[in-house]
């Protein structure tokens, strides 16, 4: 009998039922836009922006870049929402591009969710944890508050779905409070004169520079987790009309507090002191508000990068988890046990964040992010144009706003970026070539065998 994906897929969908981990759509519009929102706000804004401006030495060009990137985001977002309403599982990319390319298509694209998509993510935001925290306690170990992190909040989500969920609702309100209250106090007492002492000419030249195009990488990897929910949909509530609200709002409220942000830390101190700094938050905080209040605000930025973390280790393993329904080699990864998350996919999220955790720096990983995962998202995008040519008349429950010219934009963005962190940063971009060329090379492993039909069964 001849064994297909379908077949695998079926397969995969039993083993997992008879553990119990069937998924339940326990999730409202509410909690898929907080995870939009947590998946984003998180270390990106509060780290990258001080090595943005070792490539854009410029204030206001920095403000654009911003918005550029929230720009792309969110016509991402209305892309994806297309094609996640049409087919509401959980899984993204991978769900995405098996079906509008080819199995080997999305296999690699969930390879790449797993290595870069968030394992790399989840280390470096452990890695900005650490920092955060032992500003405020300068005794304490980094590395070993990272790793407890993503030891702690794994277990959460491991243990029960709707407890996940409920840590997960909280942290992020809680971020959006501080967030908020933290930019009202910085346009209150930063300089403003900073952020206009450049001419148009002279914001526009830095912007046409090869080294603002490295830039938006760093851009990029900050709003990755505007796409957060897709990866999450079997298990939301009317995900027909819950998925596209959660990504195009949580996408567009993100880019607004980016944007304030930003501003506020451009405001807080001149450009050379902000430039190279990792912790740009505590340094912004402290010029602003004192020694005291700095240290401070070094905790409450540890706290709020708690609520990205658990955003990205609850939507990964999700991923995970379809790819072992489909592929018998990692049916491993589909256990659940009644309202758990699924464990063994979590756990193996962990150890990877954990090793890297232990061996890449935090700049490479964010530019080997960045470009890989644009790849990624770029050829999910031209999935709409795909699937709009292929399926004309399938149920779309959602159509992408400003269609063709919202993806087209998007696609074009990301090849700009892609193309010149080749020519910048060229051993960073074959890094993410050769992850992608490792996914593709471990699909051919992973596939379902065929087997040859003999002569009584061709008969």
């Amino acid at each position: 009998m001849e064994i297909n994906r379908s077949e695998a897929q079926n397969a995969g969908l039993n083993a997992d039922a008879q553990t119990g981990g069937q998924p339940k759509r326990v999730m409202g519009a509410f909690s898929a836009t907080m995870i939009v929102v947590a998946s984003m706000v998180g270390t990106g804004v509060f780290t990258t922006t001080g090595i943005l401006l070792e490539t854009t030495p410029s204030a206001s060009a920095v403000l654009w870049g911003w918005l550029i990137g929230g720009v792309v985001a969110f016509f991402g977002a209305l892309s994806y929402a297309e094609l996640v309403a049409m087919n509401p599982k959980n899984g993204g990319e991978y769900q995405i591009l098996s079906k509008v390319f080819h199995p080997a298509v999305g296999f690699v694209a969930g390879w790449v969710s797993l290595i870069v998509g968030f394992s790399a993510p989840i280390a470096s935001a452990a890695m900005a944890f650490g920092v955060y925290a032992s500003v405020f306690c300068p005794g304490l170990s980094q590395f070993w508050a990272a790793l407890a992190i993503i030891v702690a909040l794994s277990a959460v989500h491991a243990v029960r779905v709707t407890l996940g969920t409920a840590v997960q609702n909280i942290f992020t309100v809680i971020k959006l409070l501080l967030v908020g209250g933290f930019i009202l106090g910085g346009f209150a007492l930063g300089d403003f004169s900073r952020l206009t002492s450049e001419t148009p000419v002279e914001t526009w030249t830095t912007m046409l520079s090869p080294g603002f195009a490295v830039g938006l990488i760093y851009v990029t990897y900050a709003y990755t987790g505007w796409n957060g929910s897709a990866y999450i949909a079997g298990e939301i509530k009317n995900p027909t009309k819950s998925l596209p609200v959660a990504l195009a709002l949580g996408t567009g409220l993100v880019t607004l507090i980016y944007l304030g942000l930003n501003a506020v830390f451009l405001m807080s101190a001149p450009v050379d002191r902000l430039t190279g700094s990792i912790e740009i938050g505590a340094v912004a905080a402290t010029s602003l508000f004192g020694d005291h209040i700095g240290r401070i605000f070094a905790a409450v930025i540890a706290l709020l990068l708690v609520s990205s973390l658990s955003a990205m280790i609850m939507a990964g393993p999700r991923i995970y988890q379809s790819i072992g329904d489909d592929y018998p080699m990692f049916r491993i990864l589909v256990r659940r046990k009644g309202e758990s998350g699924p464990f063994m996919a979590i756990a193996l999220q962990a150890v990877i964040s954990i090793a890297m955790l232990l061996t890449a720096r935090f700049d490479q990983l964010i530019t080997y992010m960045g470009f890989t995962l644009s790849v990624s998202a770029a050829l999910t995008v031209c999935g709409v144009f795909v699937m709009r040519r292929k399926s004309p008349d399938a149920p779309r429950p959602y159509r992408c706003w400003g269609y063709p010219v919202t993806p087209i934009l998007f696609i074009a963005l990301s090849l700009w970026m892609i193309v010149f962190t080749f020519v910048q940063t060229p051993i960073v971009a074959l890094a993410g070539s050769a992850t992608i060329i490792a996914g593709l090379s471990l699909y051919f492993v992973a596939r379902p065998k065929q087997k040859v039909p003999t002569k009584e069964e061709k008969t």
